[in-house]
């Protein structure tokens, strides 16, 4: 019996107790960094399992680092944990499903590493739906000796890894002078007008952007009262495109365009960052076709592994560019149903999406491995990286010579 295959044994075996936290967890769905059931039975079971738990990390009261060393010279291997849920709708992204495969892998995975050597590490990253625990993570550098990070998302289809959007969250706040509208209009100063004339000039400046790029916002705060002429007015926009210089660019537009808006109604502006700002995933393609390949020797068709799509912004972005990472897709529900609607919610927390969250650990744990044992492969993922790493350093520099 080789050693992939004691993995899957060891998940399987350990499968009751892998459903059982996710259904625990989709049972009591907590909003970013308030999770202290599901980082709790998390923890709990790293810990029966051998790995040695530090929490919290960097003062994030839900984050974790779970660690098991092997007691041998060897690769670093990151699993990417993810346990929040959305407002109202609970577990609608499949969080509680994401968890439990990288935890399900961890414990497979922990069998083989005696013959690789090396590290194996499981972090709980809170928040990512908001304030991306990986943000912060990555900016302290605890990927950087990672030789690869790997997690994977439910969805309603096989889906390779792709490239997630670079992102901002930026509020931008009016300060007028309110004013009785109908009897003294003339001494008010408008917010809600200079939050109008910043909505008319992003709308126009959408023609004039990359195909990539996306702005889209709310007013989160129009005012109080139609006779009240608004001392107070808000919005919250995301702006996005598929990297990070091109997005910094389009922030700053937006934000001329907010002062614009601030002189033209003689309002006070404050421009702040209402979520941590996420870096576009650059998927390492060698690690994706590594997890591919263990797809199709599963059994999974060739032709229902879909082509990567660049849809939202996800905090590994962050992740991937500190040490190689992949963020494919698998399938858990047998309805095309999108994420966060409480149609995939309803189906994630089905036997057959249990199932399918064993599956996926497995596939998780089978790529750590080919990784680990098959001569050359982390030489090639590591190489990748390095390439990757000079382009986006090139392209940087290339965008900053034409401002």
């Amino acid at each position: 019996m080789n050693n992939k295959t004691v993995i899957f044994d060891t998940i399987d075996t350990s499968s009751a107790e892998l459903k059982e936290i996710a259904v625990y967890i989709a049972r009591n769905p907590e909003l970013g960094n308030e999770e202290f059931k599901a980082s709790t039975r998390l923890k709990q079971s790293l810990s029966a399992h051998g790995f040695e738990v530090e929490a919290p990390v960097l003062d994030i009261e839900t984050a974790f680092i779970g660690t098991f060393r092997s007691g041998k010279p060897g690769p670093t291997v990151a699993l990417l944990c993810e346990y929040d849920a959305l407002p109202e709708i609970g577990h609608a992204c499949g969080h509680h499903l994401i968890c439990t495969m990288s935890l399900g892998a961890a414990i497979g995975l922990k069998h083989a590493m005696a013959e690789s050597g090396g590290t194996l590490r499981v972090y709980g990253t809170p928040a990512e739906e908001t304030r991306g625990a990986k943000v912060t993570m990555a900016d302290a550098g605890l990927f950087d000796d990672c030789d690869f990070a790997l997690m994977a998302h439910p969805y309603y289809s096989f889906q390779k890894s792709g490239s997630a959007l670079a992102m901002d969250a930026i509020q931008y706040e009016f300060y007028g002078k309110s004013s009785h509208a109908a009897a003294s209009p003339e001494a008010g100063v408008n917010a809600l007008d200079a939050v109008l004339l910043l909505f008319n000039a992003v709308n126009a400046l959408r023609q004039q952007t990359r195909s990539d790029a996306r702005i889209h916002g709310i007013i989160n705060h129009g005012g109080v009262a139609a006779n009240i002429i608004p001392d107070y007015a808000s919005a919250q926009f995301y702006v996005r495109s598929a990297d990070r210089p091109y997005t910094n660019e389009l922030v700053e537009k937006v934000r001329r365009i907010a002062e614009g808006a601030a002189l033209q109604t003689g309002c006070e502006l404050k421009v702040s960052n209402y979520e941590y700002s996420y870096d576009e995933l650059i998927t390492n393609e060698t690690l994706s076709e590594t997890f591919t390949r263990n797809l199709i020797d599963s059994g999974i068709d060739a032709d229902r592994i879909e082509a990567p799509v660049n849809g939202g912004s996800a905090d590994v972005g962050n992740v991937s560019t500190r040490c190689p990472a992949i963020h494919p897709y698998v399938q858990v529900v047998y309805e095309r149903h999108e994420l966060h609607s409480i149609g995939f919610r309803d189906l994630a927390q089905k036997d057959e999406a249990y199932d399918a969250m064993v599956f996926g650990a497995k596939m998780l744990a089978g790529t750590a491995y080919d990784v680990l044992t098959v001569p050359g492969l982390l030489e090639q993922v590591r190489e990748e990286f390095k390439q990757n790493a000079y382009r986006e350093k090139v392209f940087a520099e290339q965008v900053l010579s034409q401002e």
